[in-house]
Order: structure tokens, then C-alpha cells, then sequence
């Protein structure tokens, strides 16, 4: 595997460009780039965060010290790998801001999804 993360995910997305529909990647697209040297480099289209409005809501938590967000993900989720989940819930891009003591997390469904406590 490469050491450079580009390059990392783009294998993972293997030959058709398409990250599997658990990866926070799933449904970004690929795109390559032509320097003047002639040279392509391939990379990944920026990724937005969802509106908030689009995770209907599950439940909350508050998070008590020492409590991981992987952990977390496990037990509301069941896959400690889909932590992105809930930053993109709560609309943050690094991952430690969910464990500060005392937030509330909001643990929603996936985006776009109906149902939930508020909808």
C-alpha cells in the first residue's frame, strides 16, 4: 500500500473509482489533473459535510471522560470504523472535537434517510 494517503484511497476505490457505500468517500468523485510536464496526478473532489438538517435524528449523548469517539460509533452504530458518521452529524471535521467532555453528540441516521426523532 502506498504511503501517500491520495494515493491510499484512490487504490481502495479500485479500478471503477467507487469507495464502497460505507466510506465517507462513497459517492465523492475522482478526478485527475495534467501538469504542464505532463505528468497526471489523480485526487479526490472535495467532500462537503451534509447540512444538518439532513440527519434525522436518533438519539443524543453526552460524552463522559475518556469515552472514544471509535467506542461510541461501536455501540450507537456498530462499526467503530464509521466514526466520520457522527462528525458529519455534528458538523465537524477532526474527529477529536467529539470527545471533548461534556458535548452532546447527536447520533443520527445516515443523511438523507427519513425517520428518527424528528422526522
Amino acid at each position: 500500500m502506498s504511503s501517500d494517503p491520495v494515493r491510499a484511497l484512490l487504490a481502495l476505490a479500485g479500478t471503477a473509482g467507487r469507495f464502497p457505500p460505507q466510506s465517507r468517500y462513497s459517492g465523492v468523485e475522482t478526478a485527475a489533473y495534467t501538469g504542464a510536464d505532463g505528468r497526471i496526478v489523480a485526487y479526490l473532489r472535495r467532500r462537503f459535510i451534509p447540512a444538518a438538517d439532513r440527519f434525522a435524528l436518533l438519539q443524543e449523548h453526552t460524552v463522559r471522560q475518556g469515552e472514544r469517539l471509535d467506542h461510541l460509533t461501536a455501540r450507537y452504530l456498530g462499526d467503530p470504523e464509521a466514526f466520520w458518521r457522527i462528525c458529519d452529524a455534528n458538523g465537524a471535521m477532526r474527529p477529536a472535537e467529539m470527545e471533548e467532555e461534556g458535548r452532546t453528540l447527536r447520533i443520527t441516521l445516515p443523511a438523507g434517510l427519513p425517520g428518527g426523532l424528528n422526522g
